[in-house]
């Protein structure tokens, strides 16, 4: 379960960086100072599950 959770969240990290180079966020970052809403959650997500997926697999009971 903790492979696929820090797959999932690597794969979600990678679309989330995908997303901030395109040209329309980097236009939203240039004017607000942050990222669109999509690919703040894409990121977050992505690293929350990475982690956790992590900490899964390492930390045995």
């Amino acid at each position: 379960m903790g492979i696929v959770l820090l797959v999932v969240g690597l794969v979600l990290l990678y679309f989330g960086w995908q997303a901030s180079q395109s040209v329309g966020d980097q236009i939203t970052e240039t004017f607000t100072g942050r990222f669109t809403d999509s690919t703040m959650w894409f990121l977050i997500l992505g690293a929350a599950a990475a982690v956790g997926g992590l900490l899964l697999a390492v930390v045995r009971r």
